[in-house]
């Protein structure tokens, strides 16, 4: 007997389950029948879909919208089903039965409870030298969303630290809030799309896994993130069991976002302590409309931005925007 076979099962599952990594673990699934039974019961998992690459003519055949969006976003997947064990298979076999879709990839996974799906970049289309970071809470729908954005920022150590000291002490007046207005709302329009097209990709991973009990979903960029937690995801599923339409509602390829309320704070020019000038600098904090909440945006938006790293820069202007004057708007349901 093989050494390796005398560790207990547990044991090689612990090791799994540290590796996470859903690529090499469907990849262990190949070595053999004790890999492929034991490499499926790991329960953090982290899937990386990789952009595609190469797309030949027989991809062009569409069988839906989301068939062929799931073809286009996940063809990466390529080769990574286990081989029938009865039956070798080769590169080409392989290839034919790539998964289209994360709930498919995942299928032969039995014991998830937390799962991170990182996809190969942003969603959010910006004008040159603009960025925008987001964190998006979803149940059935939207339950929060938090955005921050700029339309540019530069680099100026002269005069920061005194820049810094008066910019909090700056009262915004309506017509500086005004100016701009339109540029703010569709930041905070394609974030919230972004969002909700993430969420939408993930409804057959929530039905599937019954235990899971955290998902996120991120990409590669940094830019947004949407969390569900274990109470969100089950009031999910409560939603589909009971059919009820007008509370998971879609459109597209998109879970339809509600009536919002949101209170958005502005910055024309913002200078941070490190030196840095970000131009147009936005918070925007969105909640559906009529849902109960006390109105403090601080909570909500340091746990959104909290543990950044190596993007403190967020942390530091999100800091900085809670100061301004909030201004509240809202938004039908689109």
């Amino acid at each position: 007997m093989d050494a390796f076979d005398a560790i207990p099962d547990p044991v090689v599952i612990d090791i799994l389950n540290r590796v996470g990594d859903v690529k090499t673990l469907i990849r262990c699934r190949s070595v053999s029948k004790r890999f492929n039974s034991l490499a499926t019961q790991s329960e953090s998992l982290l899937l990386q879909l990789d952009q595609i690459l190469g797309a030949t003519e027989s991809d062009s055949e569409i069988d839906s919208p989301i068939a062929s969006f799931f073809r286009s976003l996940f063809k990466s997947i390529h080769g990574l089903l286990p081989p029938i064990f009865s039956k070798p298979a080769n590169s080409d076999e392989i290839l034919t039965r790539s998964p289209k879709t994360p709930a498919q990839i995942l299928s032969g996974f039995e014991r998830i409870r937390n799962l991170e799906v990182e996809l190969y970049g942003g969603d959010v289309k910006l004008e040159k030298g603009a960025a925008v970071k987001w964190k998006a809470e979803f149940g059935k729908t939207l339950k929060s969303c938090v955005i921050v954005a700029f339309r540019s920022a530069t680099v100026n150590t002269s005069a920061a630290t005194e820049a810094a000291a008066v910019v909090d002490g700056v009262v915004e007046s309506d017509s500086e809030f005004v100016c701009g207005l339109k540029t703010r709302v569709v930041w905070t329009i394609s974030a919230l799309m972004a969002a909700s097209t993430r969420h939408y990709l993930m409804r057959d991973l929530v039905k599937d896994h019954k235990e899971m009990e955290k998902l996120i979903v991120r990409d590669s960029d940094g830019e947004g993130t949407v969390v569900m937690d274990a109470a969100g995801m089950k009031e999910y599923r409560e939603t589909e069991v009971r059919g009820d339409n007008k509370e998971s509602e879609r459109v597209g390829e998109r879970t339809v976002v509600p009536c919002v309320r949101m209170s958005m704070r502005h910055a024309p020019s913002l200078m941070l302590k490190s030196g840095i000038c970000l131009e147009a600098a936005t918070l925007v904090v969105v909640r559906p409309t009529g849902v109960a909440s006390d109105d403090n945006d601080v909570e909500l938006v340091t746990e959104a931005f909290a543990g950044d790293g190596d993007d403190c820069m967020y942390g530091e202007a999100v800091t900085a925007l809670l100061k301004r004057r909030r201004n509240v708007l809202e938004m039908n349901s689109f």
